[in-house]
């Protein structure tokens, strides 16, 4: 029986430190030590890894393993330099970054029309791409072909287009209510598009090539694919659900043990098997990946496709803390600096090949 596990995980602005700057690089090894003895310890057989920065931070925590992952892609970063990446014990047989949303997707606003200028012909106040590229690899298990994808969508805590002296204010802080409810929205429309650009992708894996991808023709049932990702949005939400495709047939509801013609396209979400006790009953407590404000939220995800989630082939699902109890975040991200821990809980799937 061949199995993969699969771990994701947000490591939180995982960074090197300024050269000479010898406190920062104390806390870097801090950070290295408590993210490679929870790796470490989940040993995984890939690791998909959200808010990683430039300039060898991936081969850092590489290098800080005792787990073998000798195989790495990175991703395309966004304007903080930050990106998602892959590592695996397996070798990458080929790999794709994923960014421009569809051909069907018009440009979505990112930020206030102050942005766009008048001299050129773009409207830089539009985007028409994920604002962190999204990754895909394919590994071969034991002469089985399985296609991973990674993503960090669009965070929930919303940043404030500045510049200075046009644009005054904190990143943080909206000026006055409107500008608020303008900028929530603006991330909600880049998530939109992000789920819909990944989902496009998704898309093309499960039809094969063939053409438009008709509801009865996915391949699903034969294709090993897994999706990672920090989506910034619990199960329910509409760019989750985005992801997972057709309706229906969800883990745990009447219509999982039947099936239907959504299967061949449909990828499930793991989050309804997250630490189940031995006996296969949900725990006490609702899973959670981050605390906003105190309040817990699953936000964390792996979904994977029929040939790895049916009635006869259940995964086993956690959450894994880097600490006893996550820390609670709140609107500054800043306040944070000093914390070696992730804010983000890690999951952990193990699938039959």
């Amino acid at each position: 029986m061949t199995t993969l596990k699969v771990m994701c995980w947000n490591v939180e602005n995982l960074f090197l430190p300024p050269p000479g700057d010898a406190p920062a690089a104390e806390q870097f090894q801090r950070k290295l030590a408590n993210l490679a003895a929870v790796i470490d310890q989940q040993q995984p057989d890939v690791l998909a890894l959200q808010e990683i920065g430039p300039d060898g931070a991936l081969q850092a925590l590489q290098g800080a393993l005792s787990t073998s992952l000798p195989h790495a892609s990175s991703g395309i970063a966004d304007g903080r330099g930050i990106r998602v990446a892959f590592l695996s014990r397996y070798a990458i047989a080929q790999q794709r970054d994923i960014q421009p949303f569809p051909a069907l997707i018009k440009a979505v606003q990112a930020r206030d029309p102050i942005f766009d200028d008048a001299e050129t012909e773009e409207d830089e106040s539009l985007t028409q791409a994920m604002g962190r590229g999204g990754l895909e690899i394919s590994i071969d298990v034991d002469g089985k072909e399985v296609s991973l994808l990674n993503a960090h969508f669009k965070s929930k805590l919303i940043s404030y287009a500045r510049r200075r002296p046009d644009v005054p204010g904190s990143r943080f802080q909206p000026r006055d209510e409107d500008e608020r409810y303008r900028y929530a929205a603006y991330a909600l429309y880049l998530r939109t598009g992000e789920a819909m650009t990944i989902r496009d992708r998704l898309n093309a894996l499960l039809s094969g090539g063939s053409g438009e991808p008709g509801p009865r023709q996915g391949l699903g049932r034969e294709k090993a694919i897994v999706f990672c990702g920090d989506l910034n949005d619990e199960p329910l939400a509409g760019t989750t659900q985005i992801i997972q495709g057709p309706s229906g047939s969800e883990i745990g509801t009447a219509g999982f043990g039947s099936g239907d013609q959504g299967d061949g396209y449909r990828l499930w979400n793991l989050a309804p098997l997250l630490n189940r006790d031995g006996d296969g009953q949900p725990p006490l407590e609702a899973p959670y990946t981050r605390r906003f404000k105190g309040r817990g939220e699953l936000i964390d995800h792996i979904f994977a496709s029929h040939r790895l989630v049916n009635p006869a082939n259940l995964p086993l699902a956690r959450t894994v803390l880097a600490t006893a109890e996550l820390p609670s975040v709140g609107d500054t991200p800043a306040e944070r600096n000093q914390d070696p821990a992730s804010d983000h809980a890690a999951v952990v799937a193990t699938f039959t090949l």
